[in-house]
């Protein structure tokens, strides 16, 4: 493709730059049809290495791309499932909770509605630079896979935190690893009839559902599930810890003091990460007390435990694991190792390389997700979903997705009537 300007792109295809896309459309259709996203995918998805069969989402339907900004919207996930004949089906079903199968099917639906915003697959950012007139910040030039230089005036980053890989892991053959991101295309190449030894490691959700989900993938493999907890333990999930996640939380968190977020952080942990549903809790305990009765001893799970060497011996993987309350080391030799580890605490390499481009030491937004630049600027750049640190833990969840996305859409609107003229000058690189 060749290279081109518009005055509004945002990099990667989920749920977040869909939020702002459809918020785009419905609100400043002018600006919407000088905006891109562009998506390194062939098509829109979600979660897409973990789209179990019987996977649920954790958050309500409500909570979908635009309804708690607009109730009336034709973009909602009730009308999506007007629009494709299941409407009733899911009022039946009495499930405030769609499974993910049918959320990512949702959000692939929305970007094919899409009239105005442009959406294109199979576009993948590799770098992203600032553009200079007479040291202005006026725009950026974002290059793709394909040569090509997309020219913006506002960028908005949406692709989602790196994967977080553990450091003794990094340096073995991998092959052998498998991100729970990319679990399903990656354990569909396997052979089904080999018995592989298989080490989950983690204690979160993620975990549970890949050390469930390889026993009927690889049907003869013997999955052992390690972790540094104690044991598993499930969302802490009252009512009332939720109302910490409503969007009128956000500018309750973001005034408090930096020592405030952080202690509410930490308070929070269990309500979203290192835990499981309550019904994948019931479920995984039933699978383990039934390996137990039979006598198989099919399943093998090792707790309080951290990784803490790995290498490649041969045709296998050896892991290193210590007992932390002894400090005893014993060596698993496994085939392949299932990692439902999350994603990095740090912000993203493409963020990172962004800020030090424009000069900025410790990456800040604004209250309406923008990136802090001590620069004189007529652009800006906004982050989607990696500013648990600022606006709480819901940034990384699709609890705030509509609200986010007005916020964003009308800082822009401002930022960008407050420097009209220099709006309509065309973008420059120094």
């Amino acid at each position: 493709m060749s290279d081109h300007d518009v005055e509004l792109l945002a990099i990667g295809a989920g749920p977040s730059n869909l939020a702002l896309a459809v918020a785009l459309e419905e609100m400043a259709p002018g600006l919407a049809r000088d905006s891109l996203v562009i998506e390194r995918d062939e098509e829109v998805s979600w979660q897409r290495g973990m789209l179990l069969p019987e996977a649920l989402s954790q958050v309500s339907f409500l909570k979908d791309l635009v309804t708690l900004r607009n109730p009336r919207s034709r973009f909602s996930f009730l009308n999506y499932l007007h629009a494709t004949g299941r409407l009733n089906d899911f009022v039946n079903m009495g499930s405030f909770v769609p499974y993910r199968l049918e959320l990512a099917a949702y959000l692939k639906w929305t970007a094919e509605q899409l009239k105005l915003v442009g959406v294109q697959r199979g576009r993948e950012c590799v770098s992203v630079d600032p553009l200079w007139t007479n040291g202005v910040l006026t725009g950026w030039a974002a290059r793709t896979t394909d040569g090509a230089t997309i020219r913006s005036r506002y960028l908005v980053v949406g692709a989602g935190r790196d994967a977080r890989i553990p450091e003794p892991l990094r340096g073995v053959a991998q092959e052998r690893v498998i991100h729970s991101t990319q679990y399903l295309p990656r354990v569909a190449k396997l052979r089904k009839d080999l018995p592989y030894r298989v080490t989950v490691i983690g204690a979160g959700q993620s975990a549970a559902e890949l050390f469930t989900s390889v026993q009927a993938e690889l049907p003869e493999c013997r999955p052992t599930l390690v972790m540094r907890s104690i044991g598993l333990n499930t969302y802490e999930t009252s009512k009332f810890t939720n109302e910490l996640f409503f969007p009128s939380f956000v500018d309750e968190f973001h005034a408090a003091v930096p020592e405030a977020r952080a202690r509410i952080l930490a308070q929070m942990h269990h309500t979203n990460y290192a835990g499981l549903a309550p019904g994948t809790m019931d479920s995984l305990y039933r699978q383990v007390y039934l390996d137990r009765l039979s006598g198989r001893s099919r399943l093998r799970m090792i707790t309080m435990h951290d990784l803490t060497a790995a290498r490649d011996e041969g045709d296998e993987l050896v892991l290193e694991l210590t007992d932390w309350r002894s400090g005893t080391v014993q060596e698993l030799r496994t085939d392949l190792v299932l990692l439902g580890t999350g994603f990095s605490p740090e912000m993203p390499r493409m963020v990172r390389h962004i800020a030090d481009a424009v000069g900025v030491d410790d990456v800040a937004v604004t209250r309406d997700y923008r990136l802090v630049i001590d620069r004189p600027a007529t652009a800006a750049v906004y982050l989607q979903g990696v500013n648990e640190a600022t606006h709480g833990i819901a940034d990384s969840l699709l609890s705030v997705l509509a609200p986010r996305a007005n916020d964003i859409l009308q800082d822009i609107l401002t930022h960008r009537a407050a420097h009209l003229t220099q709006v309509q000058a065309p973008l420059a690189a120094a």
